[in-house]
């Protein structure tokens, strides 16, 4: 586990007050979404990385993720980066650093994804497997997710949090956010619960069931599966539940404005995935049974399709009503789609390929701001926005200064 970098020694005015301000005192409603993608995650821990130093070379080494956004959402291997950056250490400061994340990925990934020996037995035996239960029994995730969180609950995250999940008894999503858990106890479940779930993908991982009470004799149950089901992108559901705030006038934001979409800055992070190598083609497709839309060449098709489905689905939403409202620079979305091999696996968490997804997220930070094209679904290159980092430095810029505005607004009462 990688030694914690903990902020609460240090002395820099723009990290001191925890939590940040409200939106209500500033102009701006600040979100980071992380999509689901299993041990992909070591992309979006990259680029956040990237993004807290940026924090950090404005307002000091002390800076971190979570005093700059209202709201962090993450699917699946998403909420376990959403969690690792929110959930507080014992002095009330995010539990990790952004610069730790890929380390904990890269010590604690062959562990959750065990390895087995390549060969066409263990094809057969993957085959098998995945006729009789899940891929994997998620112990150690259970284990690791329990011993970084203990206790604590939805409702203590340093900022607020947005996480979906799928209630297989009831057939619906479940969305957890730290808005609903302060006032509901029966939303507010433990974190380790609620990644557990988000991260139990059908066929790779168990269903999780678990209880809440709310100390009144009231209880409520949860047989939850992977948040990718519902949204493997889960940037529109935390706007939905941002927006639901307002209208529940709840005095974090501005009256009456429950629709002013050109107020958010928004940065949605992506796992990759393998649009352009063509992974599958329909002709392929055509001859497959219920056995190789489970399991093909070490891959699961149709979770590979409900997943990359519905994270796309999301982007082509926000982007269109971005544009729509003439404020596309508030939107960033940073995504790779030319994933290729070992590399577009959820679970291949070998040395060589970890490194490899690293490397992706590193030079994805080179590569040009790109857009998703809604007539083909591919992604553009923006003329005249640089790269992403240069778009992650203008980001940090904005949210620095918003934060500050709010101190002021604060203090001047």
């Amino acid at each position: 586990m990688p030694q914690l970098t903990m902020a609460s020694t240090g002395a820099n005015a723009a990290t001191a007050e925890v939590p940040q301000p409200p939106p209500s005192q500033g102009r701006l409603i600040t979100v980071l979404s992380i999509d689901g993608g299993g041990i992909r995650g070591l992309i979006p821990a990259t680029i956040i990385s990237c993004l807290e130093a940026k924090l950090q070379e404005l307002d000091g080494p002390d800076a971190r993720i979570a005093d700059y956004f209202d709201v962090i959402a993450g699917t699946s291997t998403g909420a376990l980066l959403t969690s690792m950056l929110t959930a507080p250490d014992d002095n009330k400061r995010p539990l990790f650093a952004a610069k730790d994340l890929t380390t904990f990925y890269v010590e604690n990934g062959p562990k959750i994804f065990p390895q087995r020996k390549a060969g066409w037995l263990t094809s057969a035996m993957n085959l098998v497997g995945t006729m009789r239960g899940p891929k994997y029994d998620g112990v150690f995730l259970h284990d690791k997710i329990k011993s970084l969180t203990h206790d604590v609950r939805i409702a203590d995250t340093v900022t607020n949090v947005v996480v979906p999940a799928f209630d297989v008894k009831y057939l619906q999503p479940v969305i957890f956010t730290t808005y609903e858990a302060k006032a509901d106890p029966l939303k507010n479940a433990h974190l380790s619960d609620i990644c557990i779930s988000t991260s139990a993908a059908p066929t790779y991982f168990p269903a999780h069931f678990f209880t809440t009470e709310d100390g009144k004799g009231g209880t409520r149950e949860y047989h939850l599966v992977d948040g990718g089901v519902a949204a493997n992108n889960p940037t529109m559901i935390a706007m939905s539940m941002l927006t639901k705030e307002v209208l529940r006038r709840n005095p974090d934001f501005n009256p009456g404005k429950p629709t002013e979409y050109r107020n958010y800055l928004i940065i949605s992070v992506g796992t990759g995935s393998a649009k352009l190598a063509e992974k599958y083609t329909a002709p392929q497709c055509a001859k497959w049974g219920l056995i190789q839309w489970l399991y093909e060449g070490g891959f699961t098709p149709i979770i590979d399709i409900f997943s990359h489905a519905s994270a796309d689905m999301v982007d082509i939403h926000a982007a269109v009503l971005f544009e729509a409202l003439h404020c596309q620079k508030n939107y960033l979305r940073i995504q790779d789609d030319s994933l290729m091999g070992h590399t577009s696996s959820v679970d291949i968490a070998t040395k060589e390929n970890m490194e490899a997804l690293i490397g992706i997220g590193k030079e994805l930070l080179k590569k040009p701001v790109s857009r998703v094209n809604i007539d083909t679904g591919m992604y553009e290159s923006v003329a005249g926005e640089g790269t992403n980092e240069d778009a992650l430095a203008r980001f940090a810029k904005m949210l620095s200064e918003e934060r500050k505005l709010r101190n002021k607004n604060l203090n001047s009462y």
